[in-house]
């Protein structure tokens, strides 16, 4: 059995909360969730995440926003699985988000991808499996993940996610195009917080994956 992190960001504003690359929390941290404000929204950004979005919409009735052509499918491809939940909502870029000044990134691959942009802190991106800070195996990890996600070259700082870069082959200009979204913070799903100068630290990978 193979155990590897995850990342959520709840976004409090007005009382209301809104989850982002949801992640079931324990009960203790159910708790302090609602601590922060009722929770009225959950918004999908990649195309093989969303498993714990039913639990949510299931607990609070909040509304689930995920990418136009996500599915929520058993196992790992959208194409053998059988679907289990249907989102709420589809956006696509440009369509309007229920959090204040925010903006949707969509890249092509299939499943889409998206990156959510919300202008806190001189612009900051919310990424699911397209931009990884994953420099270190932390203690969410068990040792044989650990171990496997290493030898795959998932474990290394500012990168595209491995498996999302080379399997769905995003188109090279949309990857290009990350670097335009004028940012200075990365919130991966995968990996550490990563805190200003966020365009420059991903702009090697970004440019070498483009080929310039």
């Amino acid at each position: 059995y193979k155990r590897q992190s995850r990342n959520m960001v709840a976004i409090a504003q007005d009382g209301r909360v809104v989850l982002v690359n949801s992640v079931r929390l324990t009960d203790a941290g159910l708790i302090a969730l609602e601590q922060l404000g009722e929770v009225t929204d959950v918004i999908r950004l990649a195309g093989h995440h969303g498993a714990d979005d039913p639990f949510y919409k299931d607990r609070y009735g909040a509304t689930v926003h995920a990418v136009e052509g996500h599915t929520y499918f058993a196992g790992v491809n959208p194409k053998k699985g059988a679907t289990y939940f249907e989102a709420d909502r589809f956006v696509t870029a440009g369509s309007e988000l229920p959090i204040e000044g925010a903006s949707l990134y969509v890249v092509d691959t299939n499943p889409p991808e998206a990156i959510l942009r919300i202008p806190a802190s001189g612009g900051t991106l919310i990424a699911g499996d397209s931009l990884q800070h994953w420099h270190e195996v932390d203690p969410y990890f068990n040792a044989v993940s650990g171990f496997a996600m290493k030898m795959m070259g998932f474990i290394k700082p500012y990168q595209l996610g491995p498996a999302w870069a080379k399997q769905l082959k995003p188109d090279r200009d949309q990857v290009a195009g990350i670097l335009d979204l004028d940012f200075q913070n990365v919130l991966p799903s995968h990996g550490d917080v990563v805190r200003g100068d966020g365009a420059e630290k991903f702009r090697p990978v970004i440019e070498a994956y483009v080929g310039r």
